[in-house]
């Protein structure tokens, strides 16, 4: 037992030294950690795909871990960054509210935190992301105008409390405000997850039928989801479906005609302007407090632009 304590301070010391080192050679990496929502879902992964592009293409080194959805482990993971000194974290918040506390602590330690794609309460040292309101309402008034303004909705939730949830509904509500003759006759939550929207779609089918005349997911996931749940029973073509990311494999179905539209959000720029404002929180240098990215929607008509 000496012998390995005695071990584990020469390591220490060790590390301690090559990190002098490198300071004093001015070669010393910067070091972001990186806490995603969730990469079991594919647009998250397309962000952080896009995050280690810039980073390797900076020379930064990225520790990063999935948060598998929960507020509380998001909150120990940024707890174990400080703890590791890292020179910057970025967050990809679970929930408005509940991720907030770990935005908090980062500051306290002193190390800038900048939240991508996603929202806490407690503000970061920048956020970089799209206006998820403006994707509701891009989505909502794609619906409105194939209706002619008349006709029944239902809308799947992504979870509950967070922020992209909160904001698209918003968006949403605000169009259907726009007209009265639009129902909103169901909402429900499909967790941003395609297996469990295809079931939730099939209730609605068993129960509403026929008067289901669109479909607004509010991701691509839940999108499919709902495809696959209309196609099964026939009801595909009388159904417009709408949702929100422009995926691979939305953009897909979205040429073939099974998703009517979905609203594009650039992971691209999202991923690669949040390790670019880490970067520049870190050399001291000034940046915009909200870095938003434009929405697209993307249709039969000029889907081509968007397929890689």
């Amino acid at each position: 037992m000496k012998k390995i304590y005695l071990g584990l301070i020469a390591l220490a010391t060790l590390a301690g030294c090559n990190q002098t080192s490198e300071k004093e050679s001015g070669e010393k990496k910067m070091v972001i950690g990186v806490t995603m929502l969730s990469m079991q879902n594919e647009f998250i992964v397309n962000v952080s795909d896009e995050m280690e592009k810039k980073a390797q293409e900076l020379g930064i080194e990225l520790i990063t871990v999935d948060a598998e959805r929960s507020a509380l482990k998001q909150i120990e993971q940024v707890e174990s960054f400080i703890a590791q000194k890292v020179d910057a974290i970025v967050m990809n918040p679970c929930e408005v509210e509940a991720s907030s506390p770990a935005v908090t602590k980062a500051l306290a330690a002193k190390i800038p935190i900048i939240n991508v794609n996603s929202e806490t309460s407690t503000k970061p040292s920048a956020f970089v992301g799209s206006d998820d309101v403006e994707s509701g309402r891009i989505a909502m008034k794609f619906i409105a105008e194939k209706l002619g303004g008349k006709g029944n909705v239902v809308m799947m939730h992504g979870y509950m409390g967070q922020a992209a949830q909160i904001k698209r509904e918003q968006g949403a509500r605000e169009i259907l405000k726009q007209y009265p003759d639009l129902k909103l006759i169901a909402h429900q939550t499909g967790e941003w997850d395609r297996a469990k929207s295809m079931s939730l779609m099939e209730n609605w089918i068993q129960s509403y039928g026929r008067d289901i005349n669109a479909v607004f997911a509010q991701n691509d996931e839940m999108g499919m989801g709902a495809v696959n749940a209309l196609t099964a029973a026939g009801m595909k073509d009388k159904v417009i479906v709408v949702s929100i990311d422009a995926i691979p494999d939305a953009l897909q179905a979205v040429k073939k005609g099974t998703l009517d539209a979905t609203v594009f959000q650039n992971a691209q720029q999202q991923g690669a302007k949040a390790i670019e404002t880490a970067m520049k929180l870190y050399k001291g240098e000034v940046v915009e407090k909200e870095v938003l990215i434009p929405f697209q929607l993307v249709t039969k008509n000029n889907v081509a632009t968007f397929i890689k």
